[in-house]
């Protein structure tokens, strides 16, 4: 079916004078409302407006203009029936082939620091919405249908087919329809969301009371967490460079449902390095951090990460917060990991790791994940929290105990509480010179954690004599502090909090380790 009449109608004029100008080129009549048609028309393109089209004018400033039987029946009777081509011909309506509209930028307004509930709901779309999820269910089959698009990448592969074809084929219709539907669907969500996380008196909360979710499906996977189960990546819309999710693959195997989530934990952990902190590597191992270290290089700072827990180190994920040089990547080539992530690979450091065609590298932009909420899946429902943003200077640390750390042990402190935030609890973590020396996860016992990650720093040959430790939350009891000390720890770093404080601080101060509270935890389940 030939493409005869065209309404254009965007808030998003990205591309549309150009799109518009190769409709004009096939002879095809344009419709179009308001600044649309200003812009068409300065650019000296013949264009019908809406009002003059239904003979209706546009009223209630602009809230009436494309709700018409002209417009909609344009767009909704189906080519394929002929009582409909009756109806449509007896009442002077003349189809719609193709639709282009985008909606009010009721996102972008309600993202505006003080914006009122008047502004928001002016910014609310009627007409545009009701035209396009008419267009997308008339989308037709191989008889015809409407066309309609709802985002400028499309215009040029539309043009493209309709210069080659001289019309739009069912399934390139098809496939603008499925988009058309997510268009509308996403829009209405952000208005949902925005407006039921409003109190009694209009003022914008934190959570929705009713949450709706989107996120677009990257890719499908070969298996989920095991071979026995499905799975599949998906990506928010609005994932930025600072994100796991935007990652670039430059080499490798296909990533696995478990490669996703460790790289997500092993990149967020080596980011929370970048900038004061220096040249950082982390290794992770299912999620847990089991060597993080700062280097001059990222050489350095690779081996050292890796001499914390070698045997954990097999099957690593690799993380850098610099870009990837080829004597780091020489490093790196001689053990076996899973996945390596750099901001940047320089041409020699891939050059190395041509012979090892299978390992994944990932090429992630450092910056702040922008993700306002974490959330996590329960039995018939979803956890819904902020992120843990906290962070800690020097100078809000609380000394509780008689002595104080020493200036190296307060760098070591510092460093070991960011490693800290990323081990899932109960975390303990000794570490030295800006090297982790031994970590303690996911244990059910703090003092446990403290005696398992001293027996790893033993197993790698390490020494905790003389480090210092973080612990993620409080210590409840004074056993897991007599432990640290006991191992030759000099200096603790805690959150505080529990009703037995005295006790711990008392315990430390019998064994001259110098302690600091935070006063708030990293809990990481």
């Amino acid at each position: 079916m030939t493409v005869t009449q065209a309404l254009l109608s965007v808030s998003d004029k990205t591309g549309i004078l150009e799109f518009a100008q190769g409709l004009a080129r096939l002879g095809i009549r344009l419709l179009s409302t308001g600044g649309t048609a200003k812009l068409l028309r300065e650019a000296g393109l013949a264009v019908t407006d809406v009002a003059e089209y239904t003979g209706f004018p546009e009223m209630l400033d602009g809230r009436v203009k494309t709700l018409h039987p002209k417009v909609h029946g344009g767009l909704l009777g189906r080519r394929d029936l002929a009582d409909h081509l009756a109806t449509m011909q007896a009442h002077g309506i003349a189809p719609i082939d193709l639709l282009v509209v985008n909606l009010y930028p009721f996102r972008e307004t309600v993202a505006r620091p003080g914006v009122t509930l008047d502004e928001a709901i002016e910014n609310i779309d009627i007409g545009g919405p009701a035209m396009v999820r008419a267009a997308a269910k008339n989308c037709g089959g191989e008889a015809g249908g409407v066309a309609v698009l709802t985002d400028p990448a499309d215009y040029a592969p539309v043009l493209a087919e309709l210069e080659q074809a001289g019309r739009v084929g069912h399934s390139t219709r098809f496939a603008l329809a499925k988009k058309a539907f997510v268009h509308t669907a996403r829009y209405d969500s952000a208005i949902a969301n925005w407006l039921t996380s409003l109190d009694t008196n209009g003022h914008p909360g934190l959570f929705p009371e009713r949450l709706q979710l989107a996120f677009d499906r990257v890719e499908t996977l070969r298996y989920g967490e095991n071979p026995h189960q499905q799975a599949a990546f998906y990506r928010e819309p609005t994932s930025v460079p600072g994100s796991i999710a935007s990652y670039r693959q430059l080499q490798g195997k296909e990533l696995s449902y478990n490669n996703i989530a460790d790289a997500d934990a092993a990149w967020e952990c080596v980011k929370a390095f970048t900038g004061d902190a220096g040249v950082a590597c982390v290794i992770v191992k299912h999620a847990n951090p089991c060597g993080v270290a700062l280097g001059r290089t990222a050489e350095e700072a690779y081996r050292k990460a890796f001499s914390t827990d070698p045997s954990s180190a097999f099957g690593g994920i690799i993380a850098f917060n610099v870009p990837l040089d080829e004597a780091a990547a020489t490093a790196v080539a001689g053990q076996f990991a899973e996945v390596i992530i750099a901001p940047e690979f320089t041409p020699a450091a891939l050059a190395v790791f041509v012979a090892k065609q299978n390992l994944r590298l990932l090429k992630v932009g450092l910056g702040e994940t922008a993700t306002a909420f974490d959330y996590k899946r329960v039995g018939g429902g979803l956890l819904v929290q902020t992120q843990d943003a906290a962070r800690i200077a020097a100078s809000e640390l609380k000394l509780v105990t008689r002595r104080a750390p020493s200036e190296r042990e307060l760098a070591d402190l510092l460093f070991a509480w960011r490693v800290a935030k990323y081990v899932k609890s109960n975390a303990i973590v000794y570490c030295k010179d800006g090297v982790t020396i031994g970590v303690g996860a996911g244990q059910m016992s703090r003092v446990d954690s403290a005696r398992i990650a001293a027996i790893k720093a033993a197993n790698a040959g390490l020494s905790v004599a003389g480090s210092v430790v973080a612990s993620d939350a409080f210590f409840p009891f004074r056993d897991g502090l007599d432990v640290l000390a006991q191992a030759g720890a000099t200096a603790v770093i805690q959150p505080g909090g529990s009703l037995r404080d005295a006790e711990v601080i008392a315990a430390a101060d019998e064994q001259n380790v110098a302690m600091v509270f935070t006063g708030f935890r990293h809990f990481r389940h």
